[in-house]
C-alpha cells in the first residue's frame, strides 16, 4: 500500500482520493451485499430495505464524483493498489447481520466519521479546495446517516430478540437503561470478537452522537483488553 501523505502534493491527493474512491466501491457493494444477504432470510421489515437501498444509492454517488475528481486529478480508480479491509470484516461477519451493522457501519463507517474533518482540512491547507468541498458537503453529511443506519438497525435487533413475536417495526431502543444493560454491552462483546485490537482514538464525538451513539458506545473499546490466561 502507498503511503497517502497529508494531501500536501499532487502525488498525496491523488493516492488519498484513490483510496477513498476504494472504500466507496466497497461501500456500494456491501450495501446490497446486506440487503440480498440478510433482509429476507432475517425476516426484516421493509423500512430496512429503504434504509439500505438510499445508502447504496449515496455510495454509488460518492463513487462516480470521487472516480471524476480522480481524473481530473490526472489518475483513474485502479491505479493504485488499494485495500480489502472491509471485505475482509464483511466475510467474517457473514453469517450475522448483527455483527455485519456493528463492524462495518459502527466501527470502520463511524472510523470515516473521525477522520474526514481532518482530510478536508489538509486538501483545504493543500490549495485544494474542489476535493475538500465535495467531501464536506456530499460525503462527510450522508457518511453520517449511513452510520446511522447502523446503529438504528443494530439497536433494533436487540429488542426484537427481547420480544420476539413484536410486529412493532420502529427502531427505537425502549428506554435508555435497556441500551445500556443489553445494547451497548452486546456491541462491546461482537467488537471485541470480530475487530483485532481497540478502537483508535480521537474520536468525533459530535458526528457519532449526530449517527444516534454516545462516546459509552466505543470509548471502552478504545482501551486494550488483556488475553485471559
Amino acid at each position: 500500500m502507498p503511503k497517502l501523505g497529508k494531501a500536501g502534493s499532487l502525488q498525496s491527493r491523488v493516492n488519498i482520493v484513490h483510496s477513498l474512491t476504494h472504500t466507496e466501491s466497497w461501500a456500494v457493494d456491501l450495501s446490497w451485499d446486506i440487503i440480498a444477504r440478510f433482509g429476507k432470510q432475517e425476516e426484516m421489515p421493509r423500512e430496512f430495505f429503504t434504509d439500505f437501498v438510499k445508502v447504496a444509492q449515496d455510495e454509488g454517488r460518492h463513487f462516480t464524483l470521487l472516480a471524476a475528481r480522480l481524473e481530473e486529478l490526472g489518475s483513474y480508480y485502479g491505479a493504485l493498489p488499494a485495500h480489502d479491509g472491509l471485505w475482509d470484516s464483511a466475510s467474517a461477519t457473514s453469517k450475522d447481520l448483527l455483527s455485519r451493522l456493528a463492524i462495518e457501519h459502527c466501527v470502520h463507517e463511524a472510523r470515516g466519521l473521525d477522520v474526514l474533518p481532518t482530510t478536508i482540512s489538509r486538501f483545504r491547507n493543500g490549495g485544494d479546495s474542489t476535493t475538500a468541498d465535495l467531501l464536506e458537503t456530499v460525503v462527510y453529511p450522508e457518511e453520517i446517516t449511513h452510520c446511522a443506519a447502523g446503529v438504528k438497525w443494530f439497536k433494533y435487533l436487540c429488542q426484537r430478540s427481547r420480544n420476539p413475536a413484536s410486529e412493532q417495526e420502529n427502531c427505537a431502543v425502549e428506554n435508555e437503561t435497556t441500551e445500556e444493560n443489553e445494547v451497548i454491552p452486546k456491541f462491546h462483546s461482537i467488537v471485541r470478537t470480530y475487530f483485532r485490537g481497540p478502537l483508535k482514538p480521537p474520536f468525533n464525538e459530535a458526528a457519532r452522537k449526530a449517527a444516534g451513539f454516545g462516546p459509552e458506545w466505543y470509548e471502552p473499546l478504545a482501551v486494550k483488553v488483556p488475553n485471559a490466561q
